[in-house]
């Protein structure tokens, strides 16, 4: 018998188990509905903005967050963007000569949703997109004081999303 697997997946007052070991699901579901007050939701598609797809018969378990994309996406003004094959070329240059050097720049930065748009993108290579993992980063280390080149990068990045959003 192979080696069982087991996630507990916990958000303020959800918790999401997932096992290969049926006997382990049901002693925790027993064991937390015991001691806490609980509804047990079955089958879950969806949890946290994350799509859960499953195929029982080939053993296939897929995440994607293809609806959390979408809405991040609209937030942006973005659903309708045309699509890039990569978040982040060899001759993209981000540096700290982008930043603002100067007031009226950075007024003009102020009404740019920068660090809301990083965030959106943060919890999408954290769940289930770690190939925007790098350029993520880089947007993260200007995030005091981002310059326009920067808020293009991150439309870059979302118009890679919007091509690439049905992958699981």
């Amino acid at each position: 018998m192979g080696v069982s697997s087991y996630f507990l997946i916990l958000y303020v007052d959800d918790i999401l188990l997932a096992t290969n070991a049926l006997s382990l699901l049901h002693e925790t579901k027993s064991f937390l509905s015991e001691n806490f007050e609980m509804k047990d939701i079955k089958n879950t598609s969806f949890v946290l903005g994350i799509d859960i797809h499953r195929d029982r018969s080939k053993k296939i378990l897929g995440l994607s967050q293809r609806s959390y994309i979408t809405k991040v996406l609209e937030r942006f003004q973005m659903q309708n963007c045309s699509t890039t094959p990569c978040p982040i070329i060899k001759s993209d240059k981000l540096s700290q000569n982008q930043c603002p050097q100067n007031d009226l720049e950075r007024h003009k930065m102020e009404a740019v949703p920068y660090a809301l748009a990083v965030g959106s993108l943060m919890y999408t290579q954290t769940c289930t997109r770690p190939d925007i993992s790098f350029v993520v980063g880089m947007f993260g280390r200007f995030q005091s004081n981002p310059g326009f080149d920067y808020w293009t990068a991150v439309k870059k990045v979302m118009r890679y999303l919007q091509g690439t959003k049905d992958l699981n």
